[in-house]
């Protein structure tokens, strides 16, 4: 539902959304009347088959993020997945091997990076304005323990899979995908066992570190700094879709577009730039986005195994084995195709 309203903004220019599926007929024709997409499909199946399509969004909840991009991959169809790719370093290898075995593109829909502000980050990163990166600090905190797929490990609820990817996704990119020497964890639960805090600090070489914060449980500013040789740059509030950066004291902003629509969360039409990204790498004929890249996913799989996978989190598999398989499909989100 956040999504599609976004990727609106590129339909007039450069696509169509065609189809959109759901567990459930009506809803699918629901949300497809709203939106004026042509087809509406009760199944994924019937999805996968539909000829027409190019590229399929997946939004389903983080357990089925294995079997619903197989489902696409298999079928052919370039896939952009929601993040986290996968439950699992495992899963996220399983999702990667299969686009590639079927000559597919596939990008984790990590939306941090293709905001104006990030861009702007990385250049200034890659021209030394800071200097040398030692230290990078980014927080994420919410409250959303009220919500139940938030606490329910089977649904894949926890902070880490929720929250901890946008801090673990901006040290990599600060970092270049650098894999840490040292990486120290320590966090909360809740009765469910999944994680409700969580702090970690990662030790990377020539005495470089990070120091990352995520909860569910509590409300911080939610800032990132980025501490170099020569200067800082500082992501106020909102830092997992930036609109400004501070750099040495100086701020300059990046107004995203108004909606057309009243949407769920804060700047979510800056889903219009991944959108982007992956029209943009299509019509390149690339398999994979250098931006958000196969290999970085794989590292953020590894990475919150490190942090927060210590808790246990269990793949919809388990799932299908511990209860009723419908009853956990409930929980299931739309997604929608172009």
């Amino acid at each position: 539902n956040n999504f599609e309203p976004e990727t609106q903004v590129l339909v007039n220019f450069f696509s169509q959304v065609v189809a959109v599926a759901a567990r459930k007929l009506e809803d699918a024709q629901d949300f497809a009347q709203k939106h004026n997409i042509l087809r509406a499909y009760g199944s994924y199946e019937e999805l996968a088959r539909d000829p027409d399509i190019d590229v399929v969004y997946i939004g389903v909840i983080h357990p089925y993020h294995l079997s619903t991009s197989r489902l696409f991959t298999d079928a052919k169809k370039n896939v952009l997945c929601e993040k986290p790719l996968a439950m699992n370093a495992k899963e996220a290898r399983e999702i990667l091997d299969s686009a590639k075995r079927n000559n597919v593109f596939l990008m984790e829909a990590v939306w941090s990076r293709f905001f104006p502000a990030s861009g702007e980050i990385r250049r200034l990163l890659a021209q030394g304005e800071v200097g040398e990166v030692k230290l990078v600090r980014a927080e994420f905190c919410v409250l959303a323990g009220n919500v139940r797929r938030s606490v329910d490990k089977t649904l894949g609820g926890g902070a880490t899979l929720d929250l901890g990817i946008y801090c673990l996704q901006f040290m990599c990119m600060v970092f270049h995908g650098e894999k840490p020497e040292s990486i120290q964890a320590m966090g909360t639960q809740y009765e469910s066992g999944a994680d409700k805090l969580v702090v970690v600090t990662l030790k990377f070489s020539n005495s470089r570190m990070a120091v990352l914060t995520w909860s569910s449980a509590l409300q911080l500013r939610n800032e990132a700094i980025i501490v170099g040789t020569k200067g800082t740059i500082r992501i106020p509030e909102h830092m997992w879709c930036p609109t400004a950066l501070e750099v040495n004291g100086k701020e300059t902003k990046y107004p995203l577009p108004e909606p057309y629509l009243p949407l769920n969360y804060v700047n979510s039409t800056g889903m219009r730039y991944e959108a982007e990204e992956v029209r943009q790498c299509l019509l390149k004929g690339l398999k994979e986005s250098s931006t958000m890249s196969h290999a970085d996913s794989l590292l953020l799989a590894e990475w919150r195994m490190k942090s927060g996978g210590r808790w246990g989190w269990r793949t919809a598999r388990t799932v299908s084995k511990r209860r009723n398989a419908t009853h956990v499909d409930e929980n299931l989100s739309q997604f929608c195709t172009t």
